[in-house]
């Protein structure tokens, strides 16, 4: 059987969550294949609101097996407590999360480095971190300075490793941060609680997944963030620390290219992103505070106010490119309903000439070129039928359609599962 992808065609928050848990009643297996606790999913099902971070929202389907990859920094503390929140409304986490043993883990050290150098960042330099520790975690991974998951398994081995690491690390906080060195026999009782609690799950997910795959079993790959966040094709340095993009996909699961099928790209019917970096098409002033208010724009691991644009094709034609995605999910576009007019970038100006793609470098210096769509001043929250939308709503959504020349298979006009339109 096939794997199928669901990644982030903008700067994440597109609504990857619910499209992920209307896919998964069709899924045995559910991965999350890079970033980490600085993600937040939202999925609202009976009109109840749930919140994941770590766990792979699948989790709520009995059916599915939620799988942690290697491509995932996992912060230990962070995950029994979600664990014990998402115990407290009746899913049996721990029975059905498997952790691969190549996961790093992020550890309290991280997130005290990650909040000294923003702290000590100029406005200029400043990326707008959650200071969750998410790339101080991934730096250590790219120098081979980490620990991994299935390290805690073997106590000398572990108690050898923290040695070594903890050497260098505490060198590093106080003579660099000035803040207080770690105790290694504080921090290696802390690792042996986490296996003594999760070490049952920890296991090599690589041979797990491709094992799956060849009996048959449906895998659905899930990401965090989006690809205007990805390290190599976002609008570096403002960025996440991983490869959300389908990419990292492959690398953060060990899921064999020749499985992957379909790759469901996310978007919204408008524009958002969080902390600093580049936006063409933000929307400032009063009127960002009206679509922020309209879409409720705040981040669910962060409450943050989200900077609110309009549609950018440029950069979902971007997306489509660089993770092959064969389909769109438009998101959110209930919200759009308030407008009279909705504006959309189709394209940029650089320096008096057009781009005809979305540039690595210089981004904060585009023209932004817009076209305007009549709007529809009709409320379609909950509709579930692609007749039943306003005839300009719908032009709307087609014309998306050929501008990204991309399909859009499926419409989102509410939060909840069945607030969903599947246009096949």
């Amino acid at each position: 059987m096939p794997a199928n992808l669901v990644v982030g065609a903008q700067w994440g928050d597109e609504g990857k969550a619910k499209v992920i848990d209307y896919l998964s009643k069709d899924t045995d297996i559910i991965v999350r294949y890079q970033g980490g606790a600085n993600a937040g999913h939202t999925v609202v099902v009976g009109g109840k609101k749930y919140i994941f971070h770590l766990v792979p929202s699948g989790i709520i389907y009995d059916n599915t097996t939620c799988v942690i990859g290697n491509g995932v920094v996992l912060d230990p503390e962070y995950f029994l407590k979600e664990c014990a929140d998402l115990e407290s409304h009746g899913f049996k986490v721990k029975e059905k999360v498997l952790i691969s043993d190549s996961c790093h883990i992020l550890l309290p050290y991280h997130r005290l480095i990650d909040e000294a150098r923003e702290a000590g960042s100029t406005p200029e330099r400043k990326i707008g971190t959650t200071k969750k520790g998410i790339g101080m975690c991934y730096a250590d991974k790219m120098l081979r300075n980490g620990v991994r998951a299935g390290d805690l398994l073997d106590k000398d081995l572990l108690k050898r490793k923290l040695t070594h690491i903890l050497e260098v690390k505490n060198q590093e906080l106080v003579k660099y941060y000035d803040l207080e060195p770690v105790n290694i026999t504080e921090m290696y009782d802390f690792l042996l609680d986490f296996a003594d609690k999760m070490g049952k799950n920890i296991v090599n997910t690589v041979y797990y997944l491709n094992s799956e795959l060849q009996k048959g079993k449906r895998v659905l790959l899930e990401g965090a963030q989006g690809t205007g966040l990805d390290i190599d094709f976002g609008t570096y340095p403002y960025v996440t620390s991983s490869n959300p993009t389908t990419g990292g996909a492959l690398a953060g699961s060990g899921v064999s290219f020749r499985y992957l099928q379909d790759v469901i790209g996310i978007t919204k019917a408008y524009a958002t992103r969080v902390g600093e970096g580049p936006f063409p098409s933000e929307i400032l002033g009063e009127a960002g505070d009206v679509l922020r208010k309209l879409g409720g724009e705040y981040g669910s691991t962060t409450g943050r106010p989200r900077r609110c644009g309009w549609f950018d094709v440029q950069m979902i034609k971007h997306a489509v490119t660089v993770n092959g995605i064969n389909s769109l999910v438009l998101t959110k576009i209930d919200v759009l309903s308030h407008y009279d007019s909705i504006p959309v970038v189709v394209g940029y100006e650089y320096k008096g000439k057009k781009l005809d793609f979305f540039p690595s470098q210089g981004l904060e210096d585009v023209k932004p070129l817009f076209a305007e769509f009549k709007g529809w001043k009709d409320d379609i929250s909950g509709i579930n039928s692609f007749s039943k939308l306003p005839t300009l709503c719908q032009s709307y959504i087609k014309s998306l359609q050929d501008l990204v020349n991309t399909k859009i298979g499926i419409v989102s006009t509410g939060p909840d599962r069945e607030h969903t339109i599947i246009m096949d």
